[in-house]
C-alpha cells in the first residue's frame, strides 16, 4: 500500500465518541480530537452510561474507548456500536494488555488497540490509519495476536459450518483487503458506499473466526479460499 495511504483518512470530519475516564487523560485527548481539522469530537465521557446515551443519540464514525471504567466496560461501548451502528469503528486505548481482554474488546469489534504508555500515541495518526481501513495496535498488542494465531495452527482440524461459506461480495472484499486495499478503495472498485464495506468485513470474520485482516487473510489462505 502506497505510504500517503495510511497518511490521510479519506473523509471528514469524522463524528468521533471519547469515553475516558481518567480526567487528565480525558483532557488531552479531548483537546487533541478538538483542534484536529478532520474530526468532530461529539462528546468525551467518563462512564459508560454517558458513553452509551451517546451511541444511541446520533451516529458516529468512530469510538475511542477505555476498558476499565467506573461503572463498566468499554467492550459494552463497543458491542453496543457494532448492535446500532454497524457501519462505525471503534479503538480501544487502555493500559489493560493481557490476553483475554484484548481478544475480548478485537471479538466485539474493535479494530485498533493501543496501550496508554503514551505520550508515545500519536492518536490523530491512528485514527487516520484507522478510518482508512488499517489496524492501528501496539507493539505488545501485536504480539498477544500473534502468539494467539500461532496457537491457532496446531492440530487444527478440516474446517466445518460456516467458515468458508462466503457470498461472492465478501470475497471480492475479502481480495480487497487480502491486497491491503482501504475501505475507500475497495467501495469505488466495487461500486457500494463505503459505509457497507466493514460491514461486510466484519462478516466475513465471524464466518473465518478471526479477530482481524491478518487472522481472518490467514485463515482464508489457509483454507484455500484465496491465494497470494
Amino acid at each position: 500500500m502506497p505510504a500517503d495511504q495510511s497518511a490521510e483518512a479519506p473523509r471528514g470530519p469524522w463524528r468521533i465518541l471519547l469515553i475516558e475516564d481518567d480526567g487528565p487523560v480525558r483532557a488531552r485527548l479531548a483537546a487533541l480530537l478538538g483542534d484536529w481539522s478532520g474530526g468532530e469530537l461529539v462528546g468525551a465521557y467518563a462512564s459508560l452510561a454517558e458513553g452509551l446515551q451517546a451511541i444511541d443519540a446520533g451516529p458516529l464514525d468512530l469510538l475511542i474507548t477505555d476498558l476499565k471504567l467506573p461503572d463498566g466496560n468499554g467492550v459494552d461501548a463497543i458491542r453496543a456500536l457494532r448492535s446500532r451502528q454497524p457501519e462505525a469503528e471503534a479503538m480501544v486505548i487502555s493500559v489493560l494488555a493481557d490476553e483475554a481482554v484484548v481478544l475480548e474488546a478485537i471479538a466485539a469489534g474493535a479494530s485498533g488497540y493501543l496501550l496508554k504508555d503514551a505520550d508515545s500515541i500519536d492518536l490523530i495518526e491512528a485514527v487516520n490509519d484507522l478510518m482508512s481501513g488499517q489496524s492501528p495496535i501496539s507493539s505488545r498488542i501485536a504480539r498477544v495476536l500473534v502468539r494467539r494465531l500461532g496457537e491457532r495452527t496446531q492440530g487444527d482440524a478440516a474446517p466445518t459450518g460456516p467458515r468458508g461459506m462466503l457470498t461472492a461480495r465478501e470475497m471480492d472484499i475479502l481480495w480487497g483487503v487480502a491486497k491491503g486495499f482501504t475501505y475507500v478503495e475497495l467501495a469505488e472498485r466495487l461500486g457500494i458506499s463505503r459505509q457497507t464495506v466493514p460491514v461486510h468485513v466484519r462478516n466475513i470474520y465471524r464466518k473465518l473466526e478471526a479477530s482481524n485482516r491478518s487472522e481472518a487473510v490467514f485463515e482464508a489462505t489457509r483454507l484455500g479460499l484465496i491465494r497470494l
